[in-house]
């Protein structure tokens, strides 16, 4: 199974490669300026540390799941219906680890990394942050505990993932009848990137949309998306962009316990 889960990301890094020539094509063809250089070289860092560090957060991914899955209350037997059970259960830890990612101040200084590219193409989908990879498994966890197969789970989320990859471009417009149905659309993502007012907080599904139905996090695309996080620019150098927000996060926490400690003493 460890061979499997890393065969199907290694395949993921391979059709990024291909995938992305084709909307560079599209982006020279139609004349659309959705990709900035520096940015996308920015990205493609990104990537690379990722991929650097494939083999050790894969390790840790199954080192947690082996450990607690000590602790599982049932044994769910691996079939075709526990299969696609899985894959719902993955997409419903993917949207509240998504959704607390934004709602949650330090696991937001994870995931501003990923918000903070101001275009929508795909080499944001892989603009991940290195910490995140080695948090993300932790809240899968429970699900290994009722039962559910931990090597299934990751299977899943890599697919959930995978599928992801496609819904940062522009190529892809409305898809009419589909919007907001059942699975997640291009332009449902869009609106999760922008800094809109309307669109801040929404859409937090993976692969599927209705857990976004189901919670009331839904939004529709309505008018034009203003990508990036609402303070603006932040950086395209790899390093500030992974560890800036959580160094200022935890300076700022310092500084405030500091000056309530200061106040305390007086």
């Amino acid at each position: 199974m460890k061979t499997d889960v890393y065969n199907i990301q290694f395949f993921f890094a391979g059709f990024v490669l291909v995938a992305l020539l084709v909307e560079i094509v599209w982006a020279n063809v139609k004349k659309k300026s959705v990709f900035n250089l520096k940015e996308s070289l920015g990205n493609f860092g990104i990537f690379i540390g990722n991929n650097i560090m494939k083999p050790v957060s894969l390790g840790w991914k199954y080192m947690v799941f082996d450990w607690i899955s000590q602790f599982q209350i049932f044994n769910i037997p691996i079939n075709v219906f526990t299969v696609i059970l899985t894959f719902f259960i993955a997409e419903f830890g993917f949207y509240w680890y998504h959704r607390l990612s934004h709602e949650t101040p330090l696991l937001w200084t994870l995931h501003h990394t990923h918000h903070s590219s101001m275009k929508m193409n795909l080499t944001t989908a892989v603009r991940l942050n290195w910490i995140g990879a080695f948090v993300s498994p932790l809240f899968y966890l429970p699900f290994v505990v009722i039962g559910f197969s931990g090597d299934v789970l990751l299977i899943c989320v890599a697919l959930g993932l995978f599928f992801q990859y496609f819904l940062h471009t522009e190529a892809i417009k409305k898809l009419g009848l589909l919007e907001g149905l059942f699975f997640n659309t291009p332009s449902a993502h869009r609106v999760h990137h922008g800094s809109n007012e309307i669109y801040i907080d929404k859409n937090y599904g993976g692969a599927l949309i209705i857990f976004d139905r189901i919670f009331g996090t839904y939004q529709a695309e309505t008018e034009k998306v203003n990508y990036g996080v609402t303070t603006g620019f932040f950086s395209n150098n790899p390093i500030k962009v992974n560890f800036l927000p959580i160094i200022q996060y935890l300076k700022g926490n310092w500084k405030r316990e500091k000056q309530r400690i200061k106040e305390q003493k007086s």
